[in-house]
């Protein structure tokens, strides 16, 4: 039996610890891949600690991941019909684990050489030049914000079959509050190409951000973009849309201060309207404030399989993949590199729960498989640290990602 090595969990509290385990053939709808980067995020702080999500022990745990395809099982698109997404072993992809949905199987999580992976969950990824590490970083940084759009009822501009001859009014601001995290500045690129659509009923893009980060947030898109720790905030937030013309009506917190997100969106609430929308992606406090006319919900895919895996399906195969080809977004902040090997997984894990000097962007490192001089791939990791949670046709080569030779 072909066998691959694993950061394990063997237990709640205890650190993980380098194991070999059994190689999963792909199911229905599923993918093996060899996983070439992974990245951290809060979750696998709280999972290593507290168990969040896990049934059984020991398990396999881990959520973004960039890798290549070993295996498609049945149902999986291959490109024979003409499809607009394929994977074909080879196949280069990032995906989002489902390990949290699977029960925390093992064969499901990310920190791990090989594992199974929904193709709903994943996309080829067009620039072969991309590194693993950009690439790994791109998951949760973009479900977290699309998530939140749906949530607060924003159609997707992807989606549209027709367009209305009725002209759209262009006066509401999409605000990202914790713009430097993260899931934060996807949240500003996204808003920024819902902007630029005509049918959109949104004109600009305002943001929060540390003062040494004002300037990068405006380079992805914001128009506005306000230093979160002064005084003023709020108040200076309001006035600018005001004096534009403008309303505040829809928020995603990335990272911060629920109750000033509140605040600035009660400054246009109207009685008789439909409520304000706060999409939070921290968990929300148990002392969080009914602020009348104001919405307060925390981000959270369907639980129900069918409809989380058509969320999925757009989040990584349709937007992303979408994006990544027309080359208008880009991994972001940039990941850094703190060692290498798999037994760094649990220092990756320490410094996610301790923060990190890193400010809002992620600190990251590369991972070798020990022990395995011929293995087939290198394993690297991109440690964040904000809440947050990289085509050609002919030779068998799918037309919506590049493939890669397979070793060993």
């Amino acid at each position: 039996m072909s066998t691959h090595l694993a950061a394990v969990l063997k237990g709640k509290g205890q650190p993980f610890e380098i194991q070999s385990r059994p190689t999963p053939k792909p199911g229905p709808n599923e993918l093996l891949v060899a996983v070439k980067s992974v990245a951290f995020n809060p979750a696998d702080t709280f999972m290593r600690s507290q168990g969040f999500f896990i049934t059984e022990y020991p398990t396999v745990t881990g959520f973004d991941m960039a890798g290549v395809v070993l295996e498609a099982g049945e149902n999986v698109p291959t490109g024979d019909d003409k499809t607009s997404i394929c994977f074909q072993p080879g196949t280069r992809i990032v995906a989002y684990s489902a390990s949290a949905w699977r029960s925390c199987v093992p064969d499901y999580g990310a920190f791990q050489e090989k594992c199974l992976v929904p193709w709903q969950h994943a996309v080829p990824l067009p620039d072969e030049n991309m590194s693993w590490n950009h690439a790994a970083t791109l998951p949760v940084s973009v479900q977290v914000p699309l998530s939140a759009w749906d949530q607060m009822s924003i159609p997707r501009t992807e989606e549209k079959t027709t367009n209305s001859s009725k002209p759209v009014e262009k006066n509401q601001v999409l605000l990202i509050w914790g713009a430097s995290s993260s899931v934060g500045t996807m949240g500003v690129q996204s808003a920024r190409l819902m902007c630029q659509d005509p049918d959109s009923p949104f004109a600009a893009v305002y943001a929060t951000a540390g003062s040494d980060n004002l300037e990068y947030i405006r380079s992805l898109g914001a128009d506005h973009v306000f230093d979160y720790k002064g005084p003023n905030v709020v108040d200076a937030m309001v006035s600018k849309a005001q004096d534009s013309g403008l309303v505040i009506r829809h928020c995603f917190l990335a990272v911060g201060n629920l109750s000033l997100c509140q605040d600035v969106l009660k400054a246009f609430a109207k009685p008789g309207e439909k409520k304000a929308k706060v999409v939070s992606a921290p968990p929300l406090p148990e002392d969080v404030k009914d602020v009348e006319g104001v919405q307060v919900t925390f981000v959270m895919p369907s639980l129900v399989e069918e409809e989380r895996l058509e969320q999925f399906r757009y989040w990584m195969g349709t937007w992303l993949g979408k994006k990544l080809a027309e080359g208008s977004i880009r991994p972001s902040p940039e990941p850094s590199v703190v060692g290498k090997g798999l037994e760094f997984v649990n220092e990756a894990v320490d410094r996610m729960a301790q923060g990190s000097d890193n400010e809002e962007g992620r600190v990251g490192f590369e991972v070798k498989p020990i022990g395995r001089s011929a293995a087939p791939h290198n394993f690297h990791c991109s440690l964040w640290t904000s809440f947050g949670f990289s085509s050609s046709r002919g030779n068998g080569q799918c037309a919506s990602g590049k493939k890669e030779k397979i070793r060993g």
